[in-house]
């Protein structure tokens, strides 16, 4: 939310976050305070649309980060269910190859998002360059 800093009220500030980590619209109304039909409205501007969807996109870079880190332990759980021939491996295994399919998946989202912003950056850079 930082490159929106000046442009959305502590208010709107608090909404996003509170639209972060609420399940729906009408508790995150509740949790910040603000009736839900302002909440509707704010949602329909484009300043706290980008905010609350950059807002989500550094939320879920977290998540996938965890994931990262988790992708050690499949591993070692791949590696010492491949050695122990006595340890029933089929769940063990699916849970590891879940954890690596999502690992590889989220690698992919970032590599997307990668690009997406680079293709952002030079569009803008260019809109300035005509103008």
């Amino acid at each position: 939310m930082a490159d929106f800093e000046g442009k959305l009220g502590r208010k709107q500030e608090e909404a996003i976050l509170a639209l972060l980590t609420n399940r729906s619209i009408e508790d995150a109304a509740r949790a910040s305070n603000t009736p839900a039909r302002t909440l509707y409205r704010w949602l329909k501007e484009p300043e706290l649309d980008s905010a609350y969807r950059a807002a989500k996109r550094a939320a879920y870079k977290q998540s996938i980060a965890r994931l990262h880190q988790a992708s050690s332990a499949a591993v070692s759980t791949l590696m010492k269910v491949m050695v122990d021939p006595g340890t029933p491996a089929s769940t063990k295994v699916r849970a590891a190859d879940s954890i690596l399919g999502h690992t590889a998946k989220a690698i992919e989202i970032e590599d997307i998002d990668a690009r997406v912003s680079e293709l952002e950056r030079v569009a803008d850079t260019s809109k300035k360059s005509n103008q």
